[in-house]
């Protein structure tokens, strides 16, 4: 796989986990920390955009996707854990997020026969 398009489906992996955890972030902040229905309905809106991200990705296969990005999503939660919320990660916690990042590249970086 070209360098240019492992770049590109890392940076959609990015963006989709923004939208997913933020979006999550947003609606626990309405309904949790009673921030109110606008917390709510930007997390809803960022939900659903999560869901037109992976239709970028260059790979076809709905399946690959979702499951690496599954691990994207495992570090990316912790690291917005840490970053929003004061989060301190112990060191399992880092070694379950490298694990899942290993788990992504395998999935989806991985050399493939034609």
């Amino acid at each position: 796989m070209p360098r240019v398009t492992v770049l590109r489906s890392l940076l959609l992996f990015a963006l989709a986990a923004l939208a997913e955890i933020g979006g999550a972030w947003l609606v626990w902040q309405g309904w949790r920390e009673h921030r109110g229905l606008w917390w709510i309905a930007a997390g809803v809106i960022a939900l659903g955009a999560y869901g037109f991200v992976a239709t970028f990705q260059p790979d076809p296969n709905f399946g690959r996707i979702l499951a690496a990005y599954g691990g994207v999503f495992v570090a990316g939660s912790l690291a917005w854990g840490v970053v929003v919320d004061g989060f301190r990660p112990d060191r399992w916690d880092v070694v379950g997020a490298v694990i899942c990042l290993v788990g992504v590249a395998v999935i989806m970086y991985a050399p493939r026969g034609a």
